[in-house]
């Protein structure tokens, strides 16, 4: 129960490692707050859904307020929402870039403007970025998803610094997940899927459950030290 009376808010929850994510946290104790744009698709003992769009500037400062106010802490923050409109550069419409950028890194700053600073004002506090492997390497078709996933090391680096300057002990860590086994992946032709498991040292593609647990950790007080971190979660992947 490492997260007994903690608040917890973890975004993109409806499924996949979000979902995964939020499950884990309840069952050891927390609080969580798990937003997504549709409704949850899951009834769990410990998990309460919030409709949010984290692209809404005033509906994020809205349901900021609403948490500061029925929580006395906010804990943890997982900034996990994320989207993927794939084309190759010369076919990319401004709808596919414009969409991305949005819920990737204004989604992500919407949420962390707010959480960020209540936690070094409560000098307690852990926020985990979700990146990607792409974000790392880079992928052919994706260069709106590769620069959101890229520029997330950046804010990480910066708000572990931030929040951290007057000696607040807040973490801000990020964390790469390989290729996942999430809803994305499930329209990926069954011989790309094979590739990609080629490209690991472990021969598979990643559980959305290992990609959580790797979040849940850095949420922890077993992470105590470790700030403006990337930990990358890809089975060996490109070694």
């Amino acid at each position: 129960m490492r997260f007994q009376g903690k608040t917890a808010i973890v975004t993109g929850a409806a499924g996949g490692i979000g979902r995964c994510v939020a499950e884990i946290l309840a069952s050891e104790g927390a609080n969580v707050c798990a937003v997504d744009m549709v409704e949850l698709p899951y009834s769990v003992d410990g998990v309460k859904g919030y409709k949010l769009n984290v692209t809404d500037t005033v509906a994020c400062k809205a349901f900021y307020d609403e948490v500061a106010t029925e929580y006395p802490t906010s804990d943890i923050l997982v900034n996990n929402a994320g989207v993927t409109r794939d084309a190759m550069t010369a076919k990319m419409t401004d709808e596919q870039w414009d969409l991305v950028i949005d819920v990737n890194l204004k989604g992500l700053f919407n949420l962390t403007r707010h959480f960020g600073p209540h936690m070094e004002r409560q000098n307690s506090g852990s926020i985990i970025n979700i990146s990607s492997v792409v974000g790392e390497f880079g992928n052919i078709g994706q260069a709106n998803y590769a620069a959101t996933k890229s520029a997330v090391y950046g804010l990480t680096k910066t708000w572990a610094k931030e929040f951290a300057r007057k000696g607040a002990a807040v973490r801000v860590n990020a964390v790469s997940p390989g290729y996942t086994m999430t809803d994305i992946l499930k329209t990926v032709p069954q011989d790309l899927l094979d590739k990609f498991a080629a490209q690991t040292m472990l021969g598979r593609l990643g559980q959305p459950e290992e990609i959580a647990k790797a979040i849940v950790f850095l949420a922890s007080d077993d992470a105590s030290y470790i700030t403006g971190h990337n930990l990358s979660v890809n089975g060996g992947m490109r070694l």
